[in-house]
């Protein structure tokens, strides 16, 4: 909290206690009605003997990428996002039946940059931001709190000299009534915890007396609602769950528990088609039923297809890819086709000076003639390293300030190059495809050959060897001890 004391008026607030009827009321209280009384603070613009300011929204692949890469000697960070960390979202779907600790794919935000945590102009704000004011250049945001017993969340404001929008986006529900009441995303560490919980908590509930054998199989009927990869993997991890922890750990009711994937067209719709035979072959053999559908309404124990089907459910997970945020809605910027922020080749925002964005909240204008990029993780982390060398270039140049670099020449556009998808389908099995793009020849493979691929690629790719140490170690233990079923 001290990181305020130059936004916050505390003179102000120690007056209030001095005065207060009770002496004893909790300062939390006094402080609460104090923020939602006064203008919202604001951390002014930059002097001419301070370094420009840099704000990121968001803490992201693209938005963590740019932080590392970033010259810290040229600007101050202010990170402003709802979480303090990143999440390596390609191993999520391991955290969720125990296989890696959710510990092993959240990167903190200090870590990563460790100038937001020492330098006395650079900072990180756990809030949200609710508005950008372009002609002021400063972003409006909210404190993110835990709840009613906390403090009340309360408004401040932000100038920048420079912007990166890095929100990303959020899950589709394509308007199905239901689908954020009763589903789990499968996108952010929480996430990843309330399925396990209520995994667990199903098959202990399930061995209760008096429990009748179409609620048992209700209770532990998983439905995966999207055959993308996070649908697939995380079909795969519940396979291996079921065949190597359920029929130990849960002898009672190890018939009972069943994995449906539901899929509106062919699941990994990006691979090589014979991939894609590969990964339904070896999902069916696992037990995973493929269920080819569209989802037409989600009720709290069921969901109901288009042709009328009723599915039973006691989890649900929704991995159907992402769409544009809200608050990229309500920006009032130039958006691509599909709502995202509208960004040319250098990944400016047009009209709006000073303003950029990576990542999946972004896309192409139609007038640069280039195709919306997927909304994958290494777009995004192309993007974030791209930006930095390209603010790196600007500030060195003297355009570091606001509406100073007008007249910079910017070198090169960002051009993305594919690296090739990887999955995993469990039992030690996996995907690798390396072609550039579905149209064009390139090595593709699957199998155990692939699965040590994918495993080495993503444990060299894990941002820190503090994680690469707790992810390794995780998976000796997953194999020599089994997975982690406490529901804690």
């Amino acid at each position: 909290m001290y990181r305020f004391k130059n936004i916050l008026s505390v003179p102000t607030i120690k007056h209030t206690l001095a005065h207060h009827s009770n002496p004893i009321t909790p300062t939390l209280s006094v402080l609460s009605r104090h923020l939602t009384t006064t203008p919202p603070p604001l951390l002014g613009p930059t002097k001419p003997d301070q370094k420009p300011r840099m704000v990121v929204l968001g803490s992201g692949w693209g938005a963590c990428r740019l932080m590392k890469e970033i010259d810290t000697k040229l600007y101050d960070i202010v990170c402003v996002s709802p979480r303090n960390h990143m999440v390596f979202t390609p191993l999520l779907a391991s955290t969720c039946v125990g296989t890696l600790e959710f510990r092993s794919v959240a990167e903190p935000i200090g870590r990563i940059q460790p100038a937001i945590s020492k330098e006395p102009g650079s900072f990180f704000f756990l809030a949200n931001c609710s508005a950008v004011d372009t002609k002021k250049k400063e972003v409006h945001c909210r404190t993110v709190t835990d709840g009613i017993k906390t403090l009340n969340p309360w408004d401040f404001k932000i100038s920048y000299d420079k912007l990166v929008i890095a929100s990303g986006a959020e899950a589709s529900t394509f308007g199905i009534k239901g689908v954020k009441e009763h589903a789990i995303f499968l996108r952010e560490v929480h996430h990843a915890q309330e399925i396990r919980r209520k995994l667990l908590l199903n098959l202990m509930l399930s061995d209760i007396p008096g429990v009748s054998e179409e609620e048992k199989r209700r209770l532990l009927h998983i439905v995966v609602v999207g055959g993308g990869p996070t649908g697939v993997e995380f079909s795969g991890e519940l396979s291996d769950f079921i065949t190597r922890d359920v029929r130990q750990g849960y002898a009672h009711v190890k018939d009972y528990i069943h994995v449906t994937l539901i899929e509106a067209n062919e699941i990994l719709s990006s691979f090589d088609d014979r991939l894609r035979t590969y990964a339904t072959s070896h999902l069916t053999k696992a037990g995973v039923r493929l269920v080819r559908g569209i989802v037409k309404d989600v009720h709290p124990q069921k969901i109901i297809l288009t042709d009328g089907t009723s599915v039973p459910y006691g989890l649900l997970v929704w991995s159907t890819g992402v769409g544009p945020s809200s608050f990229v809605q309500a920006l009032d910027v130039p958006k691509s086709p599909g709502g995202r922020i509208g960004v040319d080749e250098w990944m400016r925002v047009p009209s709006v000076p000073d303003v950029f964005a990576v990542g999946d909240c972004c896309g192409y204008l139609e007038s640069t003639g280039k195709h919306v990029l997927p909304a994958l993780a290494q777009v995004a982390e192309r993007q974030g390293k791209y930006m930095a060398n390209l603010l790196n270039v600007i500030a060195k140049a003297g355009g570091g300030r606001a509406d100073a670099a007008q007249q910079i020449q910017l070198g090169d556009s960002f051009v993305y190059k594919h690296l090739g998808s990887m999955a995993t389908v469990g039992s030690y099995k996996a995907l690798v495809d390396l072609r550039q793009s579905k149209e064009t020849k390139g090595l593709s493979m699957a199998g155990f050959v692939s699965w040590i691929i994918w495993r080495s690629a993503y444990l060299t790719r894990l941002v820190s060897w503090r994680n690469r140490l707790y992810v390794a170690v995780n998976w000796a233990t997953t194999f020599v001890f089994g997975r982690d079923i406490n529901r804690i």
